[in-house]
């Protein structure tokens, strides 16, 4: 005969995991690609607000601080 039982069992296991890697993956890239639409770094600062973190960061001085305010 074609003698194909022997090994048909494996087969059937291996397209499993296949199925779950391949679903498992697909759901993972799913939520991340919604994730990363709805985050909160996607929302428009305004220059004030970046003024005020670079500030915070000591990137800026009070001086340059108060004149960007000004400036905007």
């Amino acid at each position: 005969m074609w003698y194909m039982h022997e090994i048909s069992g494996w087969w059937m296991v291996f397209g499993s995991i296949g199925m779950v890697i391949f679903w498992g993956g697909f759901i993972a890239l799913a939520v991340w690609g919604i994730r990363r639409l709805f985050s909160e770094n996607n929302v428009r600062q305004s220059p004030i607000d970046i003024a005020k973190e670079r500030y915070a960061r000591g990137e800026i001085t009070d001086k340059q601080l108060e004149q960007l305010k000004k400036k905007l």
